[in-house]
């Protein structure tokens, strides 16, 4: 999938001018870009590397599922922030693609697959709650069905972003023989075939893993619901109905609302923009440049905000709860306590 809107230069309707069209020289389009995408990098650096740190130091007492999955997603994350960042902001520099063929379709693959991989990989993770919650007893290679999904979402991010490295490659622009841009052009058959390749992307990308995160945390916050029914009885639902499920429920319900939340914000207004690209490229192409390139920007903070959600009610949390465990009458071990709280 191409996720950039505005780098499908329109060559065949360029004229030999004086001055450059706009896409083809540095603008406040690519100013935003660069200023953006390095503030954008620091965060998502710092953030994932912090909470990639604290699950390694953690995994040597505790090799819960979560954390492994956690650890997953700060890595995709990373990709996208080492990766495809530094990427964009040397391409938003030099507008042009000055460093070859080969290049350019190596780049167009790590340039979605760290995106690929951290959608894949909330969905491994909201699998992993609904079976914890809704299916508690089905424990039996539980471990093995994680490690399985997340072999599949690295395999699916490989897949889904193999294709870039054929669709994109060099073309040298036709009046302006010294321009060469790293594109699309000419890879499709035909638009039909293009907005097929597109729509491939959105739904792997975006619908896909959204409807499976709606699906199972709705589920769970269904059962959340049906259980404080059934212990109230016909009496209405109070704020201290929630108290039987426990801490780590409760925080598995603050959770839910965040992700979804998060996840669909991010990436709903680019492809919005899309959407209206495919359907009407003439006017989505006068929308202001910085508007183009903001659109994908925001989404890119969806890799910062991740390790904010994960971090904040996976580790903080749980790092709390281990600091007043020796004050709780109990023979659990602080160690084994943490352990139950987090998978």
């Amino acid at each position: 999938m191409e996720p950039t809107i505005v780098l499908m230069k329109n060559i065949e309707n360029t004229t030999l001018t004086p001055e450059l069209p706009i896409d083809m020289r540095f603008n406040e389009g690519h100013v935003v870009s660069i200023v953006t995408y390095s503030i954008l990098m620091i965060i998502s650096i710092t953030g994932n590397t912090t909470v990639l740190y604290l699950i390694l130091q953690r995994r040597r007492r505790n090799r819960s599922r979560i954390n492994t999955m956690l650890m997953h997603l700060a890595v995709a994350d990373l990709l996208v922030a080492l990766l495809m960042m530094p990427m964009e902001i040397t391409w938003a520099a030099t507008v042009s693609w000055p460093f070859g063929d080969a290049m350019c379709r190596i780049m167009a693959f790590f340039r979605v697959f760290g995106i690929y991989l951290s959608s894949f990989v909330l969905v491994c993770i909201s699998v992993d709650r609904y079976y914890a919650v809704l299916k508690p007893l089905q424990l039996m290679d539980v471990d093995r069905r994680g490690k399985m999904m997340l072999l599949f979402a690295w395999i699916g991010s490989t897949l889904c972003s193999a294709p870039q490295m054929v669709v994109f490659h060099v073309e040298v622009h036709p009046n302006y023989t010294w321009y060469e841009q790293c594109i699309t052009y000419n890879a499709f058959a035909s638009d039909g075939h293009e907005l097929m390749y597109s729509i491939f992307g959105m739904v792997m990308m975006y619908f896909f893993p959204l409807i499976i995160i709606i699906y199972t945390y709705s589920s769970i916050l269904l059962e959340i619901y049906r259980k404080s029914r059934e212990t109230l009885g016909p009496d209405r639902i109070r704020r201290s109905s929630l108290g039987f499920l426990g801490r780590a429920k409760i925080r598995t319900l603050k959770m839910t609302i965040i992700i979804v939340f998060v996840f669909f914000v991010c990436w709903a207004p680019y492809y919005i923009m899309s959407v209206w690209y495919w359907i009407d490229r003439e006017s989505a192409k006068k929308v202001d440049q910085r508007i183009q390139k903001g659109l994908f920007l925001f989404a890119c903070t969806n890799s910062c905000m991740n390790p904010i959600v994960y971090g904040l009610f996976n580790i903080r949390k749980t790092t709390q709860q281990r600091s007043r465990a020796p004050t709780i009458e109990t023979r659990v071990s602080p160690l084994s306590l943490s352990v139950r709280l987090i998978d």
